[in-house]
């Protein structure tokens, strides 16, 4: 391809998926108010205020710009694997739709498990707070907690996809994998201590077991795969 058919590829994978986005936010926008009350319901605070008159509204898009992003994100990446096609090689397009199902698949068990912890993560925080301080829940606020939680724990969960993709590259290997395996063990344990604090030792097994258990699975399918 050309620069110029590469620059038309990429011009048409923008449209298509910011067109997605702003289908599925319009769509959002009319469940925004029900995912705000589960989240405050999940998270176990009561209720939350808001300080501006336009504040309920506006709150509403926020959540539902965020769960554009979400369902769109099938969309969004089968375009990016889609603009990136013709520079694999022909036996490594075959992995193109697995890949899309696998990067889909991996981000809604990290929001899954972020919506889980969020009254874990709530609880922790508030402990530290002094005795005589009281949370009082800004919707506004507590919405960019959540949100920006729920998409960190998507990304963090595509690190089976990514270890795939760096061994399919040739980046990395099955073997490198095994070799570093005691290094990948202690980062995953520090990640998920980070990511899901509690006050027992169980609280970050949460994230610890399905990440390492990812790891080692992409390392043993990239040794079936001869990577």
């Amino acid at each position: 391809m050309s620069v110029i058919e590469h620059l038309e590829a990429l011009r048409r994978a923008l449209i298509v998926s910011l067109a997605a986005w702003a289908l599925a936010t319009f769509a959002a926008f009319f469940i925004s108010s029900r995912v705000i009350t589960y989240l405050i319901t999940r998270a176990g605070i009561g209720h939350a205020i808001y300080l501006q008159p336009a504040g309920g509204v506006l709150n509403q898009l926020k959540v539902a710009i965020y769960i554009g992003v979400i369902i769109a994100a099938p969309i969004v990446i089968q375009q990016a694997w889609w603009f990136v096609s013709p520079g694999l090689h022909k036996h490594e397009r075959r992995f193109i739709l697995p890949l899309v199902a696998a990067t889909v698949f991996f981000f809604a068990v990290g929001v899954s498990v972020a919506v889980f912890a969020l009254p874990l993560y709530l609880n922790v925080l508030n402990k530290f707070s002094p005795p005589d301080v009281t949370y009082l829940p800004d919707l506004s606020q507590f919405l960019s907690f959540v949100l920006l939680m729920v998409i960190g724990f998507g990304i963090v969960f595509e690190l089976p996809v990514v270890l795939f993709v760096l061994g399919m590259l040739r980046i990395t290997s099955s073997r490198w994998l095994h070799k570093r395996r005691p290094y990948f063990f202690l980062g995953l344990g520090l990640t998920a201590n980070f990511l899901t604090p509690g006050a027992d030792p169980v609280t970050p097994l949460i994230m610890f077991i399905p990440l390492y258990l990812f790891y080692e699975g992409t390392a043993l399918l990239l040794k079936l795969l001869g990577r």
